[in-house]
């Protein structure tokens, strides 16, 4: 059955998948919510553009699957909560997880949902937590067939620019991705390193589970643009980009643009040329 929700997840025609995340406002973070003010909105933007999937809570997942029609994005359910993404680290960091998230991943018709593996200087105890969360998930995963991607994060140290600060050292992707691998994972949510030539060490870490690399915070679009594309070409299965999707003045044209350099192989510079037209 996770191999009939997967099919809904992935492109037939590249065998990849652009997921696009709004999830941001389960996190009760400053800032998280521009571009996504008005999700009905920001919902009916993304998917008239048509990505792959749209990442969603619980609550939010409506404004997705009350569409009608069988050509909408997939839906991935976001399954748990973190207080870990402000400047200053709580003094209880946390990661906690919604009630039975495989059922309601299932009532909701979702093809996937995801979960964090956190890894956070001076707070090991969230990355307990999000080791229990994901064995206790696994078992739902498994019972109801509902695919399991897990997000591995290696955050630089929160005072630097909040959790969202992506810790680009190589080894340190690796091996959290290996791990949450060894944890059951169906589908990786992995940070970009820092030198983006050698992500094919963090796919062949991944030993044939899909790996989708997160977009992380607002970025130039030539640098995201040329980023996908490297990526792409070191054999990721795809991306999930949020901030730099709803963000940007023509969410449409870089969702048309990011679709074109995962799924028909255009170049940074083809793929621009969406960006122009709205």
């Amino acid at each position: 059955m996770k191999t009939y929700r997967l099919n809904r997840l992935f492109n037939a025609k590249s065998g990849r998948c652009f997921d696009v995340a709004i999830d941001h406002g389960f996190f009760n973070q400053p800032g998280f919510l521009t571009g996504i003010e008005d999700m009905q909105r920001a919902v009916d933007t993304v998917v008239q553009a048509g990505p792959d999937a749209v990442q969603l809570t619980t609550g939010q997942a409506r404004h997705l699957q009350k569409i009608p029609g069988r050509q909408k994005p997939s839906l991935v359910l976001r399954t748990d909560v973190a207080n870990v993404y402000g400047r200053e680290l709580p003094t209880e960091p946390m990661s906690a997880m919604i009630a039975e998230p495989a059922l309601q991943a299932v009532r909701l018709d979702a093809a996937c949902m995801c979960v964090n593996l956190f890894q956070i200087p001076d707070a090991a105890g969230v990355t307990n937590q999000c080791i229990e969360n994901i064995c206790g998930l696994k078992l739902e995963s498994d019972y109801y067939g509902m695919p399991m991607m897990v997000e591995p994060l290696v955050f630089r140290p929160n005072s630097e620019a909040g959790g969202y600060m992506v810790d680009g050292d190589l080894v340190k992707i690796q091996h959290l991705v290996r791990q949450a691998v060894e944890l059951g994972a169906d589908v990786i949510k992995a940070d970009p390193t820092d030198d983006v030539s050698v992500y094919h060490k963090v796919v062949e870490a991944a030993g044939g589970i899909p790996v989708l690399v997160r977009g992380g915070g607002r970025a130039p679009d030539e640098e995201i643009l040329a980023r996908t594309e490297e990526l792409i070409k070191q054999g990721v299965s795809g991306i999930v980009y949020g901030r730099n999707v709803v963000q940007h003045a023509n969410p449409a044209g870089m969702v048309a643009a990011l679709m074109a350099i995962v799924h028909d192989g255009a170049t940074a510079k083809q793929a621009a040329k969406h960006l122009s037209s709205k």
